[in-house]
């Protein structure tokens, strides 16, 4: 099975969030290393695995109703 690996802007404007929005607060909260991105060669580049994201972009508003993401890292579920 063939990935598609984007990069954080490739990912940004699929999505509709800012670059800076998935660096600080999505990535390592909901966007998990391992599952939904992965640094390759153990460098500091990130790429990001579309059909993982894919899969679980909208299972937490499916899952518990609306949601708001939080400055602190958490969420209000409303």
């Amino acid at each position: 099975m063939s990935e598609t690996y984007l990069t954080t802007e490739e990912l940004a404007e699929r999505i509709k969030y800012t670059p800076r929005t998935i660096r600080s607060q999505l990535k390592d909260s909901v966007l998990l290393e391992g599952i939904h991105y992965i640094r390759p060669f153990g460098g500091r580049k990130t790429l990001y695995l579309w059909e993982a994201i894919e899969k679980d972009i909208g299972k937490v508003s499916k899952e518990t109703g609306a949601v708001l993401p939080m400055a602190s890292g958490g969420y209000c579920h409303g």
